[in-house]
């Protein structure tokens, strides 16, 4: 595990959690070559397949990682100013025919996003560690105002 994965633990357990108590996945569903940023079209061809996780698990919140995982769900999304601060959407469903067709069912989701920026921001920039720390903190009170 990497620094930024250790860090994520960390987060974890400061508001009580440890990742077995969560479902952790990536917007795509492999490492683009070089580590480069996932471009527009490899997140939108794996966007019904996340939906699909979503729809099984049924999770209370969905917190995402950086602006690219944010981004997905909160099209203007500002990581600078729209960190920790949630948001209620609806998402259009899909069905899976198979590894090639996907269609809209027509039917839609609700998702409480709380976006934060990707733990790796506070290996590069050591004073976003304590934003990030508390940004995790409000997860709780998230938790408790949509009663789950």
């Amino acid at each position: 595990m990497g620094a930024s994965g250790k860090f994520l633990d960390e987060m974890l357990a400061s508001i009580g959690l440890k990742r077995q108590d969560v479902y952790i996945t990536n917007i795509v569903k492999y490492r683009p070559p070089d580590n480069r940023d996932p471009l527009p079209e490899e997140k939108k061809a794996f966007m019904p397949y996340l939906q699909q996780q979503l729809e099984i698990i049924e999770p209370k919140i969905v917190v995402t990682l950086g602006r690219h995982s944010g981004g997905c769900f909160i099209p203007d999304l500002h990581i600078s100013t729209d960190h920790g601060k949630p948001k209620r959407i609806r998402v259009k469903r899909y069905e899976l025919r198979d590894k090639n067709e996907k269609t809209e069912s027509g039917d839609t989701m609700e998702l409480v996003i709380v976006p934060l920026y990707h733990p790796a921001a506070a290996l590069y920039n050591g004073g976003m560690r304590q934003t990030l720390l508390e940004d995790f903190a409000l997860i709780p009170a998230v938790l408790k105002k949509i009663k789950i």
